[in-house]
């Protein structure tokens, strides 16, 4: 059983993750407004912002107030029977009710605590808020995207906080498999200022091995070329070159005979070396002839490419109903239908199932209180 007191997107994507896979999930909330994404909208399907339905399904929701005793003896009585909580509150807020997590498990040791902030339970910075945009500029994730002569960008999506609920469920999911072990419970501390960091993966390392900033390339690679968006005639294409077979499979493909034949472009660094000449030539290239049919001579030779799509044509993409993708759900109360992605993964070629709809504020408080008090 795992007792979500998490809100907004980091925690609750790390939950719903755990009850996609089968976990009993409690989503505590507050009195009244409940986790605030969900009037983060429009859009609202059936009275829910798509924030929160997107986060939030295989889970039953329980309002409780923390300051009140009878629904904090309730939430301690299930502290001590449940497997896992996942928290979010900045370190020291649940010392006050005996809810955090040294409280915790003195009563229950095998209990695994997940704690959630934006800079740590200690540290310079553990006062501070976390929020993703934030972080996003703290990490530098901003300072390397965008095009080289704009502003910083930050991502189209809230991906700190997205890679750490993935984290944090990897995370909790060891910590189980350790307490199967016989290692007892732990308490995790999970901060996305870290994760941003980790995130940075070659491009942290290139500053680690020079103690140069990174600069930003827009949607060319640092290390890697061609490895960026082009303009055909009537759209934008991305060619993803990751070796140097490749690179004379598309010198072929688009009938640049003169780049396949000079052997100092024969491999990357010499690439990277005349980025300008080798993307100008594949540039100019492909602004003559229309996307589809340089796609279909990429594919043809083997070579990474693919159109730049906007998000309702992804959506309508065939593959994602070939293997189930996208699940509907019935939100209750309302009888309206909704459109929900699943775990981006399959079991023995088996998608897992959709437990839950997302659910109505407060809507499972019943069976919570008379199993729990």
């Amino acid at each position: 059983m795992v007792l979500d007191l998490s809100r907004v997107l980091a925690g609750p994507y790390a939950t719903q993750m755990l009850g996609d896979l089968g976990a009993e999930v409690w989503k505590i909330e507050r009195p009244g407004v409940g986790d605030e994404t969900r009037a983060w909208g429009p859009p609202f399907v059936g009275g829910e912002s798509a924030y929160f339905l997107s986060v939030n399904r295989s889970k039953r929701s329980v309002v409780l107030d923390f300051r009140d005793a009878r629904d904090r003896d309730a939430l301690l009585r299930a502290a001590r029977e449940a497997d896992v909580v996942v928290e979010n509150f900045l370190p020291g807020d649940l010392e006050r009710f005996a809810l955090d997590a040294r409280s915790l498990r003195a009563a229950h040791p095998d209990l695994v605590t997940c704690s959630i902030t934006g800079f740590g339970q200690d540290g310079p910075y553990a006062s501070l808020p976390g929020y993703d945009a934030v972080l996003q500029g703290f990490t530098g994730l901003m300072s390397v995207t965008g095009e080289p002569d704009g502003a910083p960008l930050k991502v189209g999506v809230a991906l700190i906080d997205v890679l750490t609920g993935a984290h944090a469920a990897a995370a909790i999911l060891a910590a189980l498999v350790g307490r199967l072990r016989g290692c007892g419970g732990v308490a995790l501390d999970i901060a996305l200022f870290e994760v941003g960091v980790a995130s940075l993966v070659n491009v942290a390392q290139a500053a680690l091995a020079t103690g140069a900033p990174a600069r930003r390339h827009g949607n060319a690679h640092p290390h890697i070329v061609p490895y960026q968006t082009f303009e055909a005639r009537d759209g934008a294409l991305v060619i993803a070159v990751g070796n140097d077979e490749q690179w004379r499979r598309l010198c072929e493909a688009l009938d640049l005979e003169d780049l396949g034949r000079d052997g100092a472009l024969a491999s990357n660094p010499g690439r990277l070396e005349r980025r300008a000449e080798v993307t100008g030539a594949i540039a100019r290239r492909l602004a003559g002839r229309p996307r589809d049919e340089w796609l279909a001579r990429l594919r043809a030779a083997r070579v990474p490419a693919g159109p730049v799509r906007d998000i309702a044509e992804v959506m309508r993409d065939p593959a994602l109903a070939a293997r189930d993708m996208v699940r509907s759900a019935t939100l209750p109360g309302s009888g309206s239908p909704v459109e929900v992605l699943s775990l981006p993964w399959r079991s023995d070629g088996v998608r897992p199932a959709l437990h839950l709809p997302p659910p109505r504020l407060g809507a499972h408080g019943t069976e919570f209180r008379a199993r729990f008090g």
